[in-house]
C-alpha cells in the first residue's frame, strides 16, 4: 500500500514535536486528520512508528529508523522540481566538452570560468580529443560540444568561430634561424628539416603548413609527421627539425625549445571553432552558447 507526502510530513512533524497537538498546529490542521495520516502511514509500512504516553509521543525503534528516511524523501520531493526547472532553463545538468590540446590553452579556460560563474550547477566532463575524434563523438552523442579546427557547418553540425591566432616557428635553441637578426621567412625556414602534422590525425594543421610554404613557393623537407602539437614540440626540442605551431603553443616550455615570429605570412591563420549538433536536447548547451556568443 503506497503512502503520501502528506503522511510523511505528518509523521515527521509529530516525531519532531513529540506531541500531536503541537504538530497539528505546526501543520495548520486539526489533530484528528493528523492522527489518521500517521495511522495510514503505519498501515502502509506495516509497522508501528509512534507510541503515545501520558506526557509525550515517542518513536518506536521502527520510527527511529524511518525518520531520517522520511526527511530525505521530503527533501527530495522539495528539491526535485527545482532541479527539473533549472535543467529545463539550462542552469543545471551536465555538459560534455571535447577539446584539442591547444584550445585548452586558449578558449577552454575561459569557458570553464564562464560556466563556474554563471552555471555553477552544471557538471562538466572534459575530454581531450583531436578534431576528427570530436566529430565522431558529436555524431555518436558522446559529447555535447567540441573545440575543434576545420569543421565545416552542415545540416547535422553547427559551428562558430571562437578564437584566431597567428603561426610562429618552434626551433631548437641556438638554431641558425635564430641567428639571422630578423624574423625568418618561409624561404629561410624551408632550407632546414621540418617536423609537420599527420594528414589524417591533424588534417587542419597539416594543410595549413602546406599552404604557408606553397604561398611562398617553398618546398621544405618534412622528416617526421605527428598528430599533436605537443608531440611536434617534443621532436623540435630533441633537434629533429623545425615546426610551425599556433602562437598559444609558446606557453609550453621545454629545455631546448625556442620560438620566433615568421616574416611574410598573414596573421590569424589558425582558427578554433566550437562545434555542436544542430538538433540537440541539452538546455545547458544552449546556455553556454548564449554566454559565449561574440558581441555584435
Amino acid at each position: 500500500m503506497p503512502f503520501t507526502l502528506e503522511q510523511l510530513r505528518g509523521f515527521v512533524a509529530v516525531a519532531e514535536e513529540g506531541h500531536f497537538g503541537r504538530a497539528a498546529a505546526r501543520l495548520r490542521i486539526t489533530q484528528p486528520p493528523l492522527s489518521r495520516q500517521v495511522q495510514k502511514l503505519e498501515r502502509a509500512l506495516e509497522v508501528e512508528l509512534l507510541v503515545r504516553t501520558p506526557r509525550a509521543v515517542l518513536l518506536t525503534p521502527a520510527g527511529k529508523a524511518f525518520l531520517p528516511e522520511a526527511r530525505r524523501m521530503l527533501n527530495l520531493a522539495d528539491t526535485a522540481p527545482v532541479a527539473a526547472r533549472n535543467a529545463a532553463r539550462g542552469t543545471a545538468g551536465s555538459l560534455r566538452i571535447g577539446f584539442t590540446a591547444i584550445s585548452a590553452l586558449t578558449v577552454l579556460g575561459t569557458w570553464i570560468r564562464t560556466i563556474a560563474r554563471n552555471l555553477p550547477s552544471v557538471e562538466l566532463t572534459l575530454t581531450e580529443m583531436v578534431t576528427r575524434d570530436q566529430v565522431e563523438a558529436l555524431l555518436a552523442g558522446d559529447i555535447d560540444v567540441g573545440l575543434a579546427r576545420g569543421v565545416p557547418a552542415s545540416e547535422v553540425l553547427d559551428v562558430r568561430l571562437v578564437h584566431t591566432e597567428s603561426v610562429i616557428l618552434a626551433c631548437p635553441r641556438g638554431h641558425a634561424v635564430t641567428e639571422l637578426g630578423r624574423p625568418p621567412s618561409p624561404a629561410d625556414i624551408g632550407r632546414h628539416d621540418m617536423v609537420t602534422y599527420a594528414p589524417v590525425a591533424a588534417r587542419y594543421l597539416h594543410e595549413l603548413v602546406i599552404s604557408v610554404f606553397h604561398g611562398a613557393s617553398v618546398e621544405p623537407r618534412y622528416v617526421q609527421q605527428v598528430g599533436q602539437v605537443h608531440s611536434l614540440l617534443a621532436l623540435v626540442d630533441a633537434g629533429v627539425g623545425l615546426g610551425l605551431v599556433p602562437r598559444a603553443a609558446a606557453r609550453l616550455r621545454l629545455p631546448n625549445l625556442a620560438f620566433t615570429e615568421i616574416d611574410g605570412i598573414a596573421p590569424d591563420l589558425v582558427e578554433t571553432h566550437c562545434v555542436w549538433r544542430v538538433e540537440h536536447a541539452n538546455p545547458a548547451l544552449d546556455s553556454l552558447l548564449r554566454l559565449t556568443e561574440p558581441a555584435s
